[in-house]
């Protein structure tokens, strides 16, 4: 299916579907069309909303974890959201957290899959190399178990970001931001039920990571999905939307 982007109020976003909203938050180098699987599935019985972050537009003293966490606020409060179940994939994960810290009477429920916010191995280590196609491509692919879901369209996307200054200088920015930022001791005053979908083969917030969400957030739920990296709803969409649809249901009426 192709994902119909509105453009209001100076946002850009996704809104499928009616009944209980799940608000879909994209990583750094992430897009709208990383949730396609997700929309597609739940927009039968959910309204699926995702806002398109302003990562490579924003104003450089606002390319932060806060500045995104604002930028959220405000798309909630343009759409008059409420009750939200809000998801989110790598850096989308760490904007979910500092989100619900912040306006937790908002949330319902949380839902984390590859989140940055305690630890992260960005981009395997090293920043994508400006007009290195091979290295990029390299990157992107060791953001997957299985390298052949790094498709081309995919890679371009990324050397195309990495070849404009005025876009890498706001992902550095918000990648130390996001570095800066670690939350380990603000997770225990998360009390919404939280559901972690995680790669078992993630090498850029590895296992340990997501026992750690798990340790330290009272109310939570670990899963792990085998032959999988760093963004499942991608890579494994059905387990990834049976896992989310099972814990949706489990939580209905909490």
């Amino acid at each position: 299916m192709d994902l119909e982007i509105k453009k209001e109020g100076g946002f850009q976003y996704i809104d499928e579907g009616k009944g209980e909203v799940l608000v879909l938050l994209h990583g750094l180098f992430g897009a709208l069309s990383n949730w396609q699987g997700v929309v597609s599935y739940f927009q039968k019985n959910y309204r699926v909303v995702i806002p398109l972050m302003p990562l490579y537009e924003m104003p450089l003293t606002k390319a932060s974890v806060p500045g995104l966490v604002e930028f959220v606020e405000d798309f909630v409060a343009f759409k008059k959201l409420s009750e939200l179940t809000l998801l989110g994939n790598s850096l989308g994960g760490h904007v979910a957290l500092e989100f619900t810290l912040k306006n937790q009477e908002q949330v319902k429920r949380l839902v984390l899959t590859g989140s940055s916010g305690l630890f992260e191995d960005s981009m395997g280590g090293s920043f994508p190399k400006r007009g290195n196609y091979s290295f990029v491509k390299e990157r992107v692919e060791y953001t997957f178990y299985d390298p052949k879901v790094a498709t081309k369209e995919l890679v371009d996307e990324v050397f195309d970001i990495t070849n404009s200054n005025f876009k890498v200088l706001r992902i550095i920015s918000i990648a130390k931001s996001a570095q800066r930022n670690n939350l380990g001791k603000d997770l225990g005053k998360i009390e919404v039920p939280t559901l972690l979908i995680w790669g078992l083969n993630d090498t850029i917030t590895p296992p340990l990571v997501a026992h750690e969400f798990n340790r330290l957030i009272q109310n939570s739920e670990l899963h792990f999905i085998d032959k999988c990296c760093h963004a499942p709803m991608m890579e494994h969409p059905e387990a990834f939307n049976s896992i989310l649809e099972g814990f949706l249901l489990k939580t209905a009426t909490v």
